[in-house]
């Protein structure tokens, strides 16, 4: 399926001293480039876009976002973009013979709605649009510049900025059929070129369709208030179900923040995997120096690297950069770290008092954290496809792990740490076993 995205008009209430609103950045993307790489997300590849006020600006950005992405777009000049942006999609009627998803230069989403959207079924002469039924809730939205919608039994009554009864938002996400391209000449012939006027034409046939976005977010980036507000709720979005009680209201209020500042630079994921690692590596050293200082310096350093392992997997989500190998590469590093930190520790308790039960523990403390970090990939599967996660959702992960460590040592309590690491893991290793018994 192809997109056609439109990007031609001036964006005049977001432009930042003559720069183009299509290319302003959003956390290390500009805003075509978010639209296009979540279309892309969603399983769309051949992408059109319809270019006009800076046109040779804009193909340039494009040009080296395509170059660095090996994405294909093909372009489409506008050059009524003053006017209505009906016109914009009409100028792509001869590039566009079957289905298309149609979608807004200015537009963030969640990819979801996108996925959903393109797999539903619209018959010829249709237009299906995606439409927020979420009118008193939506803190994005402007209400005098939003589109509003009419909508009854799944189709569109009316639609437009100054209508006064209605019950929806228009995302401008829409599954159009080529259908679209004669209801906008002849709403023209009405003098009135925009988009919606073309909706309005087919809903008058009973052919414009409506599609629910439910609770998922769409945000209209019109201004420098709601830029704002989109860049809050994508670092919000980086959030996870899998997060342990650590991360979820320590480490990740805290890895955000960072990642805020390097998204905008060329750091990879991988890079900061590595990073991550060097310096917990660097805490197991200090554990190997003894001495109550050593112990406090390389816990430090563990709780550090703690947070800034957040930081590749939201960095990666930010800048659509997530890669099976680079979540493999994060799990080994994590792995080799955690075995670093609990040697470095069993070492530093052995060579205070030299008991063998201290090599056991901490053979235990180890073992337990391998088990544990091996299970939870098939345990949290299961909780996301089967299982109620607030009945069976605890969750003991590396996160709480370095805790422990971290305030343990501050403590002077070592063997205490490990003793702890040791019955906490194992014991969870075994809960889970039984859990996924119990619902096999």
């Amino acid at each position: 399926m192809k997109c056609l995205i439109i990007a031609a008009g001036e964006g005049s209430r977001l432009s930042k001293s003559g720069v183009l609103k299509p290319v302003i950045p959003l956390l290390g993307l500009s805003l075509i480039e978010r639209v296009i790489l979540t279309a892309k997300k969603a399983g769309l590849t051949d992408f059109y876009v319809v270019i006009g006020y800076n046109s040779e600006e804009l193909k340039r950005h494009l040009n080296r976002f395509c170059k660095r992405r090996n994405i294909k777009i093909t372009y489409i000049i506008n050059e009524e973009w003053e006017k209505g942006n009906g016109l914009s999609v009409l100028k792509a009627k001869k590039h566009l013979n079957a289905n298309f998803i149609l979608l807004m230069a200015d537009h963030i989403f969640n990819e979801s709605i996108l996925t959903r959207l393109k797999d539903e079924e619209i018959a010829n002469g249709e237009v299906m649009l995606a439409v927020d039924y979420n009118i008193d809730t939506n803190r994005f939205v402007d209400i005098d510049d939003v589109t509003k919608v009419l909508v009854e039994d799944k189709k569109i009554l009316d639609t437009g900025k100054n209508i006064k009864k209605y019950n929806a938002y228009d995302t401008g996400i829409f599954h159009c059929s080529p259908a679209i391209f004669s209801a906008i000449e002849e709403s023209l012939h009405n003098d009135d070129s925009s988009l919606s006027g073309g909706i309005m034409v087919l809903a008058t046939n009973g052919k414009a369709k409506t599609f629910d976005i439910k609770d998922d977010y769409w945000i209209d980036v019109d201004d420098e208030k709601v830029l704002k507000k989109a860049e809050n709720k994508l670092l919000d979005t980086l959030k996870k179900t899998s997060d342990g009680p650590v991360s979820r209201y320590f480490n990740r209020p805290i890895s955000t923040r960072i990642s805020k500042y390097l998204v905008k630079t060329n750091i990879t994921p991988n890079l900061i995997s590595f990073s991550s690692f060097i310096l917990c590596c660097i805490g197991a050293f200090f554990f190997f120096l003894g001495g109550y200082i050593n112990l406090v310096i390389g816990a430090i350093l563990a709780q550090v690297s703690s947070v800034i392992d957040g930081c590749d997997g939201e960095i990666a989500r930010l800048k659509f950069q997530a890669t099976e190998f680079g979540g493999w590469f994060d799990a080994v590093l994590d792995r080799y770290a955690d075995a670093f930190l609990l040697f470095g520790l069993t070492y530093y308790v052995y060579f205070q008092n030299g008991s063998f039960v201290v090599l056991f523990i901490g053979f235990l403390s180890i073992i337990g954290t391998f088990m544990n970090s091996y299970t939870a990939d098939k345990y949290d599967g299961l909780m996301k496809r089967r299982l109620e996660p607030r009945k069976y959702y605890f969750r003991i992960g590396r996160d709480m792990r370095i805790l422990i460590i971290f305030l343990g040592s501050l403590l002077n309590q070592p063997l205490l740490i490990l003793v702890v690491i040791a019955l906490l893991t194992n014991v969870e290793n075994i809960r889970r076993i039984v859990v996924l018994y119990e619902n096999r």
